[in-house]
């Protein structure tokens, strides 16, 4: 199957085609675009983004900005290459959390592509497992939970409800894992949103919650989602109940 990159720089040079002659031989399209908001606006979404950078990278700092939340919304992975004043000022609107590798020249091509392959190699075996989306206010709690699932699901987190409506716009999990007792907007108006929009409507959402009282969880179920998940639950008990989950939505 073809493999897509997506290869960023202001202009295509010796290197830019050398590194595009060695990924055709390793059976990936390459599509070329400037580091420019009105031409990545343009492009269509792409799971690999090499940036090849230079000295106009002062230059594009908004077109940097635009690329890390187009990165987020396609959960793509970023390659960096350049030299280290010119990376350093990349990752002052990248942050490293979303850049996969970073380049420095002189650039071997070789390993470039070698590691860009291995990447592909990974998203191929990642497509493989289902997609939970985590919900929670709490970066303790968002880590933790994907440490837990990682190594079995596909896991992807925000902190807000806000952003998780934003991220639902683009992508279709294969379940929501969503805090009850989120501030400002809440776990139930989020599920509100969710069910008020025919797109999302379909998408299965358990809860999330720290309080396992009669009271509070009749309330929780009061609003009809998928289920719910108790904060205290063990990682073994947390998994099981996924794996439940998804093998009785296979049997239906």
């Amino acid at each position: 199957m073809k493999k897509e990159i997506l290869l960023i720089s202001d202009k295509e040079s010796f290197m830019t085609n050398a590194i595009k002659e060695n990924l055709g031989k390793e059976d990936f399209g390459v599509s070329f675009c400037s580091p420019y908001v009105n031409e990545l606006s343009k492009v269509p979404g792409s799971p690999i983004v090499l940036l090849y950078l230079g000295d106009f990278v002062e230059k594009v700092s908004e077109g940097l900005i635009y690329l890390k939340d187009k990165i987020a919304e396609d959960e793509a992975r970023l390659f960096i290459v350049g030299n280290n004043e010119e990376i350093n000022e990349a990752r002052k609107y990248i942050p490293d959390a979303a850049i996969t590798r970073t380049f420095e020249r002189p650039l071997n091509v070789k390993n470039l592509v070698t590691a860009i392959n291995e990447t592909s190699d990974i998203i191929d075996a990642e497509g493989e497992k289902k997609r939970i989306l985590v919900v929670d206010d709490d970066p303790v709690m968002l880590r933790t939970i994907k440490g837990w699932l990682e190594g079995k699901y596909q896991v992807t987190m925000v902190n807000s409800g806000m952003n998780a409506i934003t991220y639902l716009a683009k992508n279709k999990p294969d379940l929501i894992l969503l805090d009850y007792e989120m501030p400002v907007v809440t776990g139930a108006k989020v599920l509100e949103m969710i069910r008020s929009e025919m797109a999302t409507a379909s998408l299965p959402v358990i809860f999330l919650t720290s309080k396992g009282d009669r009271e509070a969880v009749m309330e929780v179920l009061r609003l009809k989602p998928e289920g719910y998940l108790l904060k205290s639950m063990t990682p073994a008990e947390i998994l099981q109940a996924l794996d439940d989950f998804f093998a009785k939505k296979k049997a239906i």
